[in-house]
C-alpha cells in the first residue's frame, strides 16, 4: 500500500475535514405533559413513550 511522500499540511487537512460538523440532538415535546424531550426515548417528567406508561417518575 503506497504511503504519502510529504506530509500534508494542516491547512489541507482542515479543507477535507469542513464538511464533518456536529448537528444539533433532535428534539420533540412530550404528548402527554408537553415537556420538551429527546425523541424516541421515554419523557423525564411523566415517563410515558409512545402514549403508554414506561416508567414512575421520581419525585
Amino acid at each position: 500500500m503506497p504511503n504519502p511522500k510529504r506530509r500534508m499540511s494542516k491547512t489541507r487537512t482542515a479543507k477535507r475535514r469542513t464538511h464533518y460538523k456536529a448537528s444539533a440532538t433532535p428534539v420533540s415535546t412530550c404528548s402527554n405533559c408537553g415537556e420538551v424531550k429527546l425523541q424516541h426515548h421515554v419523557c423525564d417528567s411523566c415517563g410515558q413513550y409512545n402514549d403508554r406508561t414506561m416508567l414512575i417518575p421520581k419525585k
